[in-house]
């Protein structure tokens, strides 16, 4: 996702006659797009910042601006305004399409515009950046709230695009002839179509983009297990254009920790659904995402999650050290995990990984 609005920035940079750089000393636009999902990434965009200090004391018409998920929070937007003063722009998730009027308006001062959630913006042309493979961002926000997720915060709620507008895209995309692949994205794909009238399900999107005639294959990211239905299941098997790979994060392998993230699903129904997956596609790519170190998270909890990923053998994992993200109900949980023993179980579940991977070649 953020791969894809840093596309739609470069767009309108390009309108605005803006062209690429080839290194910062030479840029008179510096754009940060940001990404708030973890601890490391946020401090990532202050140490960056943080070095332009000099750059823009030597060119003071420099424009240096931070937008994106972390400069939702108004938290993170003050800090950054009050440590770095010499930033011009500083706007949230909500305010990336008027981007060319903050540019245009930097000279009467530092912009700020936090909270104002809108429409989906259907005019922003993008500047593809990622090879043969096409991003389409099919709808915005989550409606989820897991305990430990900033997004609901800094993306607001779901809302879908209209399917024509999706499928028009994609005709355009396929005309171009250059692109191999189709992205559909959106925090929770599985969730697309739901607040349309009259609802569109997601099964029948992804049917509907591949009877549009061309040679390309569609893939889609991310999925909740709680979500994730027969329907979804059998198109993902019955369509020749979408390829067989699911990434389905579990996040724990143990029932109680799950309700404590607020997943809505237990390790039975997590399970329940590889079964189906496999029963209908044997040979199916499946990946997940985990986090370990989750506030009050025992050793046999733990040792659950361990015992989930032995058991399911996936193609691939990512995973996390719990962070406490500002804002959600987890950061303010008793009983958080030590830093070191987040640290050894993470290194432990990666090794296991690491052995599941190579008991497959």
């Amino acid at each position: 996702m953020n791969v894809h609005e840093s596309e739609k920035l470069a767009s309108i940079c390009e309108k605005m006659g803006y062209t690429l750089a080839d290194k910062r000393e030479d840029a008179d636009l510096i754009v940060f797009n940001t990404c708030a999902i973890r601890e490391g990434a946020e401090d990532r965009v202050f140490g960056n910042v943080g070095a332009l200090k000099k750059l823009k004391k030597q060119k003071p018409s420099l424009i240096i601006a931070v937008c994106g998920c972390s400069t939702q929070k108004e938290s993170t937007a003050n800090r950054i305004m009050r440590t770095f003063p010499f930033v011009d722009i500083v706007i949230g998730t909500f305010n990336l399409p008027n981007f060319q009027h903050y540019v245009e308006a930097v000279k009467t001062g530092r912009q700020l515009e936090l909270f104002s959630e809108g429409d989906i913006d259907e005019s922003i042309p993008y500047k593809r950046t990622s090879g043969d493979n096409a991003w389409v961002n099919i709808m915005q926000g989550c409606n989820n709230f897991c305990t430990y997720c900033i997004v609901p915060y800094v993306r607001g709620r779901e809302k879908s695009r209209q399917e024509e507008n999706i499928l028009n895209e994609i005709r355009e995309i396929v005309a171009e002839g250059k692109y191999k692949k189709i992205t559909l994205l959106g925090q929770n794909v599985n969730s697309y179509g739901k607040d349309l009238t009259p609802a569109v399900p997601f099964s029948k999107l992804l049917r509907d983009v591949c009877a549009i005639p061309g040679d390309f294959k569609v893939s889609f990211m991310t999925s909740h297990p709680k979500d994730l239905t027969d329907d979804v299941i059998d198109a993902i098997a019955e369509e020749d254009k979408v390829l067989k790979e699911i990434h389905l994060p579990a996040q724990s392998g143990n029932n109680r920790i799950l309700a404590l993230m607020n997943r809505k699903y237990t390790r039975e129904k997590y399970l329940d659904i590889i079964r189906k997956i496999r029963e209908k596609m044997p040979n199916a790519r499946i990946t997940s995402d985990f986090i370990v170190g989750f506030p009050t998270e025992t050793e046999e909890e733990f040792k659950d999650t361990m015992s989930l990923v032995e058991e399911v053998k996936f193609d691939g994992i990512f995973a996390f050290m719990f962070s406490a993200r500002e804002g959600t109900v987890a950061s303010k949980m008793d009983g958080q995990i030590p830093q070191e023993v987040k640290q050894r179980r993470v290194n432990e579940l990666l090794a296991l990984e690491k052995k599941i991977q190579e008991g497959k070649k």
